[in-house]
């Protein structure tokens, strides 16, 4: 199992963490995925943080939410809700994410139950994220699928990334990476 490494700014902040610092976790860690998240900070602060992550991680760089900076990332990760904010249909709205940011980028989106895997599987998109696992400091989760979500997994058409709570610990069957943020500070 492959390690996708939530970097969240607001946890930075937190714990006074450098993205040269997490980066260099990552690396010790033998990340694959660095997925940028800044929920407060402009666009031009986030693209800046997003040229300078750049420069430091040769690895595949994912920006949460915000596709109009796809050109400084390998790719978009969407929740559900911004996902629909583009269009009320699932189909059109990847369909006019991928006319913005290219075919040649990596396309992820949250699930949480069969029914948005389902939905998920009939997307041109590269991965699903599925969760969360567990509760988790970096986001507030009502529906934790625990043992439910390697079975769910099993039923993705796209490569799984466990999301929300998840530990070096954690094993699963059918996921191929695991998405941790907090757990690699406290580690």
């Amino acid at each position: 199992m492959e390690l996708y490494a939530l970097c969240d700014q607001s946890t930075l902040d937190e714990k006074q963490v450098s993205l040269e610092q997490f980066v260099t976790l990552c690396r010790d860690r033998d990340a694959e995925i660095i997925q940028y998240r800044d929920k407060h900070a402009d666009v031009s602060e986030v693209k800046s943080r997003l040229i300078e992550l750049r420069k430091l991680w040769d690895g595949f760089l994912i920006i949460n939410d915000r596709f109009e900076l796809s050109d400084y990332a390998d790719g978009v990760h969407l929740g559900q809700e911004d996902m629909y904010a583009i269009d009320s249909d699932p189909l059109k709205a990847i369909k006019i994410l991928r006319s913005v940011i290219g075919s040649d980028k990596i396309i992820g989106l949250s699930t949480h139950n069969a029914q948005e895997i389902t939905i998920s599987n009939t997307l041109d998109i590269n991965y699903i994220g599925l969760g969360a696992y567990r509760a988790t400091d970096t986001k507030d989760v009502a529906n934790r699928l625990g043992d439910r979500l390697d079975q769910l997994a099993a039923e993705s058409e796209h490569p799984v990334a466990a999301i929300g709570g998840v530990t070096f610990d954690d094993v699963f069957e059918h996921v191929l990476y695991r998405v941790m943020g907090r757990a690699l500070y406290e580690s």
